[in-house]
Protein backbone atom coordinates (compact mmCIF):
# COMPACT_ATOMS: atom_id res chain seq x y z
CA UNK A 1 0.00 0.00 0.00
CA UNK A 2 1.07 3.12 -0.95
CA UNK A 3 1.94 6.04 1.60
CA UNK A 4 -1.60 8.06 2.27
CA UNK A 5 -2.12 11.46 2.08
CA UNK A 6 -3.58 12.93 5.12
CA UNK A 7 -6.73 14.62 3.12
CA UNK A 8 -10.12 16.30 4.43
CA UNK A 9 -13.49 14.72 3.53
CA UNK A 10 -14.88 17.88 1.90
CA UNK A 11 -12.02 17.61 -0.81
CA UNK A 12 -12.45 14.00 -1.35
CA UNK A 13 -13.72 14.55 -4.97
CA UNK A 14 -9.94 15.07 -6.29
CA UNK A 15 -8.89 11.54 -4.34
CA UNK A 16 -10.66 9.09 -6.51
CA UNK A 17 -8.24 6.16 -7.10
CA UNK A 18 -5.75 7.45 -5.05
CA UNK A 19 -4.74 6.10 -0.79
CA UNK A 20 -5.84 8.58 1.34
CA UNK A 21 -5.42 9.14 4.89
CA UNK A 22 -8.41 10.65 7.01
CA UNK A 23 -9.25 11.13 10.77
CA UNK A 24 -12.37 11.81 12.58
CA UNK A 25 -15.62 10.29 14.42
CA UNK A 26 -17.57 7.49 13.59
CA UNK A 27 -21.22 8.92 13.01
CA UNK A 28 -23.23 5.47 13.12
CA UNK A 29 -21.54 1.78 11.94
CA UNK A 30 -24.02 -0.59 10.64
CA UNK A 31 -23.00 -4.40 9.20
CA UNK A 32 -22.52 -7.76 10.52
CA UNK A 33 -20.16 -10.50 9.39
CA UNK A 34 -17.66 -9.76 6.86
CA UNK A 35 -18.68 -6.32 5.98
CA UNK A 36 -19.17 -3.35 8.08
CA UNK A 37 -20.09 0.57 7.29
CA UNK A 38 -18.54 3.47 9.19
CA UNK A 39 -19.73 6.76 8.44
CA UNK A 40 -17.32 9.28 9.00
CA UNK A 41 -17.02 12.84 9.78
CA UNK A 42 -13.89 15.11 10.20
CA UNK A 43 -15.87 18.48 10.43
CA UNK A 44 -15.67 19.32 6.27
CA UNK A 45 -17.61 16.40 5.38
CA UNK A 46 -19.26 12.84 6.02
CA UNK A 47 -18.22 10.02 3.94
CA UNK A 48 -19.10 6.09 4.41
CA UNK A 49 -16.01 3.65 5.03
CA UNK A 50 -16.33 0.25 3.92
CA UNK A 51 -14.42 -2.29 6.07
CA UNK A 52 -14.46 -5.59 4.41
CA UNK A 53 -12.92 -8.51 6.20
CA UNK A 54 -10.45 -9.88 3.21
CA UNK A 55 -9.15 -6.75 2.58
CA UNK A 56 -7.87 -5.75 6.31
CA UNK A 57 -5.55 -6.72 8.99
CA UNK A 58 -7.75 -9.64 10.96
CA UNK A 59 -7.36 -7.52 14.39
CA UNK A 60 -7.77 -3.97 13.01
CA UNK A 61 -11.37 -5.44 11.00
CA UNK A 62 -12.77 -6.84 14.81
CA UNK A 63 -11.67 -2.73 15.92
CA UNK A 64 -14.03 -1.96 13.05
CA UNK A 65 -16.55 -4.54 14.35
CA UNK A 66 -16.45 -2.56 17.93
CA UNK A 67 -16.44 0.93 16.92
CA UNK A 68 -19.51 3.10 18.51
CA UNK A 69 -20.72 6.19 17.98
CA UNK A 70 -18.38 9.58 18.69
CA UNK A 71 -15.39 6.93 18.67
CA UNK A 72 -11.92 9.13 17.23
CA UNK A 73 -10.41 6.90 14.48
CA UNK A 74 -7.70 7.24 11.29
CA UNK A 75 -9.04 5.51 8.17
CA UNK A 76 -6.66 4.73 5.46
CA UNK A 77 -8.08 3.37 2.08
CA UNK A 78 -8.50 3.98 -1.54
CA UNK A 79 -11.47 6.43 -2.79
CA UNK A 80 -13.97 4.99 -4.61
CA UNK A 81 -16.67 6.30 -7.02
CA UNK A 82 -20.28 5.08 -6.09
CA UNK A 83 -22.97 7.28 -7.24
CA UNK A 84 -24.79 5.44 -4.39
CA UNK A 85 -22.75 6.32 -1.32
CA UNK A 86 -24.29 8.48 1.05
CA UNK A 87 -22.50 11.40 2.50
CA UNK A 88 -21.70 15.06 1.95
CA UNK A 89 -20.48 15.55 -0.43
CA UNK A 90 -21.59 11.78 -1.44
CA UNK A 91 -21.02 9.62 -4.60
CA UNK A 92 -17.71 8.37 -2.74
CA UNK A 93 -16.94 5.56 -0.29
CA UNK A 94 -13.40 4.79 1.14
CA UNK A 95 -12.87 1.27 1.08
CA UNK A 96 -11.06 0.36 4.43
CA UNK A 97 -7.38 -0.87 4.39
CA UNK A 98 -6.13 0.06 7.87
CA UNK A 99 -7.95 1.85 10.92
CA UNK A 100 -6.37 3.25 13.95
CA UNK A 101 -8.88 3.63 17.26
CA UNK A 102 -7.13 7.40 18.95
CA UNK A 103 -9.69 7.66 21.68
CA UNK A 104 -12.58 5.39 22.30
CA UNK A 105 -16.32 7.13 23.26
CA UNK A 106 -18.50 6.15 26.56
CA UNK A 107 -22.29 4.90 25.31
CA UNK A 108 -23.14 8.10 23.22
CA UNK A 109 -26.63 10.04 25.05
CA UNK A 110 -28.50 11.49 21.76
CA UNK A 111 -29.52 8.80 19.79
CA UNK A 112 -31.76 8.89 16.98
CA UNK A 113 -35.20 8.75 18.90
CA UNK A 114 -36.89 11.84 19.89
CA UNK A 115 -35.49 13.90 22.60
CA UNK A 116 -36.81 16.91 24.79
CA UNK A 117 -35.64 20.52 23.39
CA UNK A 118 -34.40 20.69 27.50
CA UNK A 119 -32.71 17.10 26.91
CA UNK A 120 -30.80 18.46 23.96
CA UNK A 121 -29.61 21.99 25.02
CA UNK A 122 -28.48 20.73 28.35
CA UNK A 123 -26.01 18.48 26.14
CA UNK A 124 -25.64 21.58 23.35
CA UNK A 125 -21.87 20.69 24.23
CA UNK A 126 -22.38 17.14 22.14
CA UNK A 127 -25.47 17.72 20.10
CA UNK A 128 -23.37 20.71 17.58
CA UNK A 129 -21.89 17.30 16.18
CA UNK A 130 -25.46 16.18 14.50
CA UNK A 131 -25.70 16.47 10.96
CA UNK A 132 -28.42 18.88 11.47
CA UNK A 133 -26.43 21.63 13.70
CA UNK A 134 -22.88 21.03 11.80
CA UNK A 135 -24.95 22.19 8.28
CA UNK A 136 -26.88 25.07 10.41
CA UNK A 137 -23.31 26.27 11.88
CA UNK A 138 -21.44 26.08 8.42
CA UNK A 139 -24.04 27.95 7.03
CA UNK A 140 -23.78 30.83 10.31
CA UNK A 141 -20.26 31.16 9.33
CA UNK A 142 -20.74 31.40 5.51
CA UNK A 143 -23.65 34.32 6.63
CA UNK A 144 -21.09 36.25 8.62
CA UNK A 145 -18.59 35.96 6.16
CA UNK A 146 -20.47 36.64 3.19
CA UNK A 147 -21.82 39.98 5.51
CA UNK A 148 -17.99 41.36 6.02
CA UNK A 149 -16.79 40.43 2.49
CA UNK A 150 -19.44 42.57 1.00
CA UNK A 151 -18.93 45.62 3.15
CA UNK A 152 -15.01 45.43 2.69
CA UNK A 153 -15.79 45.52 -0.91
CA UNK A 154 -17.56 48.67 -0.75
CA UNK A 155 -15.31 50.51 1.23
CA UNK A 156 -16.72 49.90 4.64
CA UNK A 157 -14.01 49.75 7.29
CA UNK A 158 -14.43 47.27 10.14
CA UNK A 159 -14.05 49.74 13.42
CA UNK A 160 -14.15 47.63 16.86
CA UNK A 161 -16.58 49.09 19.41
CA UNK A 162 -16.50 48.77 23.49
CA UNK A 163 -18.88 46.04 24.59
CA UNK A 164 -18.59 47.62 28.59
CA UNK A 165 -20.28 50.83 28.01
CA UNK A 166 -21.63 54.13 30.56
CA UNK A 167 -25.03 54.72 28.64
CA UNK A 168 -27.59 53.04 26.79
CA UNK A 169 -27.73 52.67 23.17
CA UNK A 170 -31.03 51.51 22.81
CA UNK A 171 -33.98 50.99 25.91
CA UNK A 172 -32.74 51.97 29.44
CA UNK A 173 -35.13 48.38 30.57
CA UNK A 174 -33.51 45.80 28.82
CA UNK A 175 -29.68 47.05 30.11
CA UNK A 176 -27.13 44.65 31.91
CA UNK A 177 -25.45 45.85 34.73
CA UNK A 178 -22.46 45.71 36.08
CA UNK A 179 -20.22 46.85 39.06
CA UNK A 180 -17.22 48.57 37.37
CA UNK A 181 -14.76 49.06 40.08
CA UNK A 182 -17.23 50.86 42.12
CA UNK A 183 -19.29 52.60 39.57
CA UNK A 184 -22.13 51.48 37.15
CA UNK A 185 -21.52 50.27 33.82
CA UNK A 186 -23.35 48.25 31.28
CA UNK A 187 -22.48 45.34 28.88
CA UNK A 188 -23.37 46.73 25.19
CA UNK A 189 -26.92 47.28 23.38
CA UNK A 190 -24.93 48.30 20.35
CA UNK A 191 -22.39 49.88 19.29
CA UNK A 192 -24.03 52.48 16.99
CA UNK A 193 -23.39 55.20 18.93
CA UNK A 194 -19.83 54.40 19.07
CA UNK A 195 -20.25 53.85 14.62
CA UNK A 196 -21.51 57.43 14.32
CA UNK A 197 -18.12 58.79 16.18
CA UNK A 198 -15.73 56.70 13.82
CA UNK A 199 -17.33 57.52 10.49
CA UNK A 200 -16.25 61.32 11.10
CA UNK A 201 -12.82 59.77 10.45
CA UNK A 202 -13.28 56.86 8.02
CA UNK A 203 -16.79 57.43 6.03
CA UNK A 204 -17.91 53.98 6.35
CA UNK A 205 -17.57 51.79 9.05
CA UNK A 206 -19.19 49.21 10.60
CA UNK A 207 -18.33 46.97 14.15
CA UNK A 208 -19.45 43.01 14.54
CA UNK A 209 -19.38 41.67 17.64
CA UNK A 210 -21.71 40.52 20.67
CA UNK A 211 -24.30 42.34 21.96
CA UNK A 212 -26.82 42.13 24.71
CA UNK A 213 -30.35 42.90 25.91
CA UNK A 214 -31.92 42.22 29.44
CA UNK A 215 -35.49 41.59 27.72
CA UNK A 216 -37.58 38.54 29.68
CA UNK A 217 -39.12 36.89 26.53
CA UNK A 218 -39.82 33.23 26.06
CA UNK A 219 -40.42 33.92 21.57
CA UNK A 220 -38.67 31.85 19.76
CA UNK A 221 -36.84 35.16 17.99
CA UNK A 222 -35.33 36.43 21.34
CA UNK A 223 -31.82 35.62 22.37
CA UNK A 224 -30.53 37.96 25.67
CA UNK A 225 -26.89 37.58 23.81
CA UNK A 226 -26.55 37.51 20.52
CA UNK A 227 -24.01 38.77 17.27
CA UNK A 228 -24.88 41.98 15.62
CA UNK A 229 -23.60 43.72 12.33
CA UNK A 230 -24.00 47.57 12.64
CA UNK A 231 -22.87 49.58 9.25
CA UNK A 232 -22.73 53.14 9.46
CA UNK A 233 -22.45 55.87 6.66
CA UNK A 234 -21.47 59.62 6.91
CA UNK A 235 -23.67 61.89 4.14
CA UNK A 236 -26.34 59.20 3.38
CA UNK A 237 -30.29 59.38 3.73
CA UNK A 238 -32.55 57.17 4.69
CA UNK A 239 -33.43 56.11 1.13
CA UNK A 240 -29.97 55.38 0.30
CA UNK A 241 -29.89 53.40 3.36
CA UNK A 242 -32.72 51.01 1.79
CA UNK A 243 -31.09 50.70 -1.19
CA UNK A 244 -27.93 49.10 0.02
CA UNK A 245 -29.30 47.51 2.36
CA UNK A 246 -31.58 45.67 -0.30
CA UNK A 247 -28.09 45.21 -1.96
CA UNK A 248 -26.29 43.54 1.21
CA UNK A 249 -29.16 41.26 2.29
CA UNK A 250 -29.31 39.91 -1.40
CA UNK A 251 -25.82 39.11 -1.99
CA UNK A 252 -25.98 37.19 1.54
CA UNK A 253 -28.78 35.10 0.92
CA UNK A 254 -27.36 34.70 -2.72
CA UNK A 255 -23.70 33.47 -1.52
CA UNK A 256 -25.53 30.83 0.83
CA UNK A 257 -27.77 29.56 -1.90
CA UNK A 258 -24.59 29.11 -3.39
CA UNK A 259 -22.12 27.24 -1.16
CA UNK A 260 -24.68 25.36 0.66
CA UNK A 261 -27.11 23.61 -1.04
CA UNK A 262 -26.31 20.25 0.11
CA UNK A 263 -26.29 22.06 4.13
CA UNK A 264 -29.59 23.34 3.00
CA UNK A 265 -31.28 19.94 1.94
CA UNK A 266 -29.89 18.77 4.90
CA UNK A 267 -32.03 20.62 7.29
CA UNK A 268 -34.99 20.67 5.02
CA UNK A 269 -34.89 24.26 3.77
CA UNK A 270 -37.06 25.10 0.83
CA UNK A 271 -35.27 27.43 -1.17
CA UNK A 272 -37.60 28.77 -3.21
CA UNK A 273 -38.51 31.73 -0.84
CA UNK A 274 -34.66 32.32 -0.73
CA UNK A 275 -34.51 32.10 -4.63
CA UNK A 276 -36.72 35.62 -4.93
CA UNK A 277 -34.38 37.60 -2.73
CA UNK A 278 -33.09 40.22 -5.40
CA UNK A 279 -33.24 44.04 -5.65
CA UNK A 280 -35.63 46.12 -5.26
CA UNK A 281 -37.66 45.19 -2.19
CA UNK A 282 -41.03 46.96 -2.01
CA UNK A 283 -41.48 49.65 0.81
CA UNK A 284 -44.37 50.75 2.47
CA UNK A 285 -45.10 53.49 4.99
CA UNK A 286 -45.70 52.65 8.79
CA UNK A 287 -49.04 54.89 8.13
CA UNK A 288 -49.87 52.30 4.90
CA UNK A 289 -48.89 49.34 6.92
CA UNK A 290 -51.41 50.01 9.53
CA UNK A 291 -54.14 50.53 7.14
CA UNK A 292 -53.44 47.02 5.55
CA UNK A 293 -53.26 45.42 9.14
CA UNK A 294 -56.91 47.11 9.54
CA UNK A 295 -57.76 45.99 6.39
CA UNK A 296 -56.97 42.07 7.17
CA UNK A 297 -58.22 42.67 10.81
CA UNK A 298 -61.57 43.34 9.06
CA UNK A 299 -61.77 40.09 7.17
CA UNK A 300 -61.14 37.73 10.32
CA UNK A 301 -63.77 35.86 11.84
CA UNK A 302 -62.09 34.59 14.72
CA UNK A 303 -62.21 36.89 17.85
CA UNK A 304 -58.58 35.57 19.25
CA UNK A 305 -56.88 36.21 16.05
CA UNK A 306 -58.51 39.58 15.26
CA UNK A 307 -56.97 40.57 19.15
CA UNK A 308 -53.87 39.27 18.00
CA UNK A 309 -53.39 41.63 15.30
CA UNK A 310 -54.88 44.86 16.58
CA UNK A 311 -53.24 47.96 16.63
CA UNK A 312 -53.54 51.72 16.89
CA UNK A 313 -51.64 54.24 15.07
CA UNK A 314 -48.73 55.22 16.93
CA UNK A 315 -48.27 51.64 18.56
CA UNK A 316 -45.07 49.73 17.79
CA UNK A 317 -45.43 46.43 15.90
CA UNK A 318 -45.08 42.92 17.22
CA UNK A 319 -44.82 39.47 15.86
CA UNK A 320 -48.12 38.80 14.97
CA UNK A 321 -48.21 42.51 12.84
CA UNK A 322 -44.78 42.22 11.84
CA UNK A 323 -45.66 38.32 10.18
CA UNK A 324 -49.14 39.84 8.97
CA UNK A 325 -47.15 42.28 6.77
CA UNK A 326 -44.49 40.42 5.68
CA UNK A 327 -47.32 37.40 4.09
CA UNK A 328 -48.53 40.13 1.92
CA UNK A 329 -45.15 40.13 -0.06
CA UNK A 330 -43.24 37.56 -1.81
CA UNK A 331 -39.52 39.41 -0.42
CA UNK A 332 -38.44 41.15 2.44
CA UNK A 333 -40.45 44.70 2.65
CA UNK A 334 -39.20 48.08 4.06
CA UNK A 335 -41.84 49.53 6.93
CA UNK A 336 -40.37 53.20 6.99
CA UNK A 337 -41.20 56.34 9.12
CA UNK A 338 -42.35 54.99 12.40
CA UNK A 339 -43.93 56.73 15.06
CA UNK A 340 -40.98 58.74 17.22
CA UNK A 341 -41.91 57.46 20.50
CA UNK A 342 -41.40 53.73 19.81
CA UNK A 343 -38.17 54.35 18.49
CA UNK A 344 -34.39 55.32 19.80
CA UNK A 345 -33.72 58.68 20.61
CA UNK A 346 -31.05 59.40 18.17
CA UNK A 347 -33.81 59.17 15.26
CA UNK A 348 -33.96 62.47 12.86
CA UNK A 349 -38.13 63.59 12.74
CA UNK A 350 -39.66 64.23 10.40
CA UNK A 351 -39.73 68.17 9.11
CA UNK A 352 -43.56 67.78 8.29
CA UNK A 353 -44.61 65.43 10.96
CA UNK A 354 -42.48 65.13 13.69
CA UNK A 355 -44.59 62.56 15.70
CA UNK A 356 -42.64 60.02 13.30
CA UNK A 357 -39.07 59.74 12.53
CA UNK A 358 -36.67 58.87 9.91
CA UNK A 359 -36.53 55.33 10.66
CA UNK A 360 -36.96 52.08 8.87
CA UNK A 361 -37.43 48.03 9.59
CA UNK A 362 -36.70 44.96 6.92
CA UNK A 363 -39.04 42.28 7.86
CA UNK A 364 -38.10 39.14 6.73
CA UNK A 365 -41.43 36.57 4.89
CA UNK A 366 -42.26 33.11 6.46
CA UNK A 367 -42.78 34.95 9.56
CA UNK A 368 -39.16 35.85 10.91
CA UNK A 369 -39.97 39.19 11.57
CA UNK A 370 -37.88 41.94 11.53
CA UNK A 371 -34.18 41.57 10.85
CA UNK A 372 -32.48 44.61 10.18
CA UNK A 373 -33.62 47.67 12.01
CA UNK A 374 -31.85 51.39 10.84
CA UNK A 375 -32.38 55.05 10.65
CA UNK A 376 -31.05 58.70 9.68
CA UNK A 377 -29.43 59.91 13.04
CA UNK A 378 -30.19 63.45 14.35
CA UNK A 379 -27.03 65.61 13.17
CA UNK A 380 -28.21 68.80 14.51
CA UNK A 381 -26.78 69.51 18.11
CA UNK A 382 -30.06 71.04 19.77
CA UNK A 383 -32.43 69.01 18.86
CA UNK A 384 -30.14 65.88 19.95
CA UNK A 385 -29.94 67.68 22.91
CA UNK A 386 -33.64 68.03 23.43
CA UNK A 387 -34.31 64.46 22.99
CA UNK A 388 -31.88 63.44 25.70
CA UNK A 389 -33.50 65.73 28.10
CA UNK A 390 -37.52 65.26 26.92
CA UNK A 391 -36.69 61.09 27.35
CA UNK A 392 -34.48 61.42 30.59
CA UNK A 393 -31.30 60.46 29.60
CA UNK A 394 -28.49 61.49 32.51
CA UNK A 395 -26.37 64.10 30.79
CA UNK A 396 -23.04 63.18 31.58
CA UNK A 397 -23.28 59.92 29.72
CA UNK A 398 -23.88 61.35 26.65
CA UNK A 399 -21.38 64.50 26.84
CA UNK A 400 -18.70 62.73 24.18
CA UNK A 401 -21.79 61.48 22.01
CA UNK A 402 -23.15 65.13 21.57
CA UNK A 403 -19.81 66.62 21.07
CA UNK A 404 -20.10 65.42 18.23
CA UNK A 405 -22.22 67.40 16.91
CA UNK A 406 -20.13 70.80 17.18
CA UNK A 407 -17.46 69.18 15.00
CA UNK A 408 -18.64 69.01 11.10
CA UNK A 409 -22.15 67.04 11.94
CA UNK A 410 -23.48 65.74 8.30
CA UNK A 411 -26.44 64.07 7.77
CA UNK A 412 -25.62 60.18 8.66
CA UNK A 413 -27.40 56.65 8.40
CA UNK A 414 -26.81 53.09 9.30
CA UNK A 415 -28.20 50.00 10.21
CA UNK A 416 -28.37 46.89 12.75
CA UNK A 417 -28.49 43.11 11.89
CA UNK A 418 -28.90 40.32 14.33
CA UNK A 419 -26.91 37.70 12.92
CA UNK A 420 -29.14 34.89 15.00
CA UNK A 421 -32.12 35.64 13.26
CA UNK A 422 -30.88 36.12 9.88
CA UNK A 423 -29.27 32.40 10.28
CA UNK A 424 -32.86 31.43 11.21
CA UNK A 425 -34.63 33.19 8.71
CA UNK A 426 -32.62 32.01 6.05
CA UNK A 427 -31.70 28.59 7.66
CA UNK A 428 -35.70 28.11 8.32
CA UNK A 429 -35.37 27.09 11.82
CA UNK A 430 -38.88 26.92 13.97
CA UNK A 431 -37.30 28.58 16.99
CA UNK A 432 -33.62 31.19 17.29
CA UNK A 433 -31.70 29.06 20.01
CA UNK A 434 -30.06 26.43 16.96
CA UNK A 435 -28.98 29.06 14.91
CA UNK A 436 -26.16 30.25 17.66
CA UNK A 437 -23.68 27.18 19.05
CA UNK A 438 -24.58 28.28 23.00
CA UNK A 439 -27.51 30.08 23.47
CA UNK A 440 -28.33 32.18 25.81
CA UNK A 441 -32.21 32.78 26.74
CA UNK A 442 -33.90 33.43 30.06
CA UNK A 443 -33.89 29.91 31.49
CA UNK A 444 -29.92 29.26 30.09
CA UNK A 445 -26.93 30.68 30.68
CA UNK A 446 -25.07 26.68 30.61
CA UNK A 447 -23.25 24.77 28.60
Amino acid sequence: MATPSLIRIADIAAHEGEQVLLQGWVQARTGKGRLHFIRLRDGSGIVQCVAFRHEMDEEEFALARGLTQEAAIRVAGEVRRDERAPGLPGGYEVGVQRLELVAAADEYPITPKEHGVEFLMDRRHLWVRSSRQWAILRIRATIVSAMRNWLDDQGFLLVDTPIITPAAGEETTTLFDIDYFGEQAFLAQTGQLYNEANIAAFGKVYCFGPTFRAEKSRTRRHLLEFWMLEPEIAFCSLEELMELQERFISHVVGTVLEKHAQELALIGRDTTALERIRPPFPRISYDEAVERLHALTATIDDAEQRELLAIEHGEDFGSPQETAIAEQFERPVFVYHYPTEVKAFYMEPLADRPELCRSVDLLAPEGYGEITGGSERIHDLNLIEERVSQIGLPREAYDWYLELRKFGSVPHSGFGIGLERTVAWICGLPHIRESVPYARMLNRKSP
